[in-house]
């Protein structure tokens, strides 16, 4: 993981109605076309996907010292009832405030404190009047699995559950307001180490006063496995569970 981000490591390339910042360190050929799947099908460098509200494609990537990169391209869509009407197009509001922009500069800051989350490599913000449509390139984490996919094979030891629950806690204890924080987004490589990802609508959140939002995310969470229980013929989640998440939540000191 990244100890330090550097400024210039990252470049602004505009091309008709497309912006995008990209690590140069990584991408020294970068092109608009690398925020398309077709870029990478073409290519024969997709490895994969994954289905949400649209597809997420897992790419791989050879550097100028033909180092192999493991990517993930995902499109900006809507949720909800309006995303059924207007599935992939957001009010344009300045760059900054796009959904791309602003997951990649949290992912930034979030490597600066080595927080467990994916490196944010490039970003596509393509403005058509007063919406825009976005992409996003990040890199992939090796190894690991969502909790939902894990718990419909195996229970998880105490140890694991207080991991995850102090691997939050970090994230809380620097202000990063996960705004779908979900048993989905939730992975574990397989050396139990635990991921958070998708940062979507995330924010930097310093305000020492307003601590709500932390009660409300690990509220949201606590929904989602019990969604997941009350959906999946096997899964491997109880109240006893939760109290051990909780435990490590509440013991942990971060750094």
């Amino acid at each position: 993981m990244s100890q330090a981000i550097n400024s210039e490591q990252f470049s602004k390339l505009e091309q008709d109605k497309a912006t995008c910042f990209f690590n140069n360190t990584l991408i020294t050929n970068f092109t608009v076309e690398m925020l398309n799947p077709s870029y990478w099908q073409k290519a024969g460098a997709v490895t994969g996907s994954a289905q949400g509200r649209g597809t997420t494609w897992f790419v791989a990537y050879h550097d100028q010292n033909n180092r192999q990169h493991d990517w993930v391209l995902r499109h900006y869509y809507r949720g909800g009832l309006i995303g059924k009407i207007i599935r992939d197009s957001y009010w344009f509001n300045g760059l900054k405030n796009t959904r791309a922009a602003a997951e990649f500069a949290l992912l930034r800051h979030m490597q600066t404190l080595q927080l467990p989350s994916p490196e944010p490599i490039a970003y596509r913000v393509i403005h058509h009047g007063l919406t825009y449509q976005a992409d996003l390139l990040s890199s992939r984490i090796q190894h690991a699995e969502d909790l939902v996919a894990i718990l419909t094979k195996k229970p998880l030891t105490d140890e694991v559950w207080q991991r995850i629950g102090a691997t939050i806690k970090r994230f809380h204890h620097h202000g990063i307001y996960h705004h779908d924080l979900n048993s989905h987004n939730i992975l574990l490589d397989d050396k139990e180490q635990v991921f958070l990802i998708d940062f979507d609508r995330g924010e930097l959140r310093t305000n020492p006063v307003n601590t709500h939002w932390k009660q409300a995310n690990m509220a949201r969470l606590q929904r989602s496995f019990l969604k997941e229980l009350n959906k999946l013929a096997q899964f491997y989640f109880t109240e006893q569970n939760w109290q051990t998440l909780m435990a490590g939540y509440q013991k942990n000191t971060p750094k």
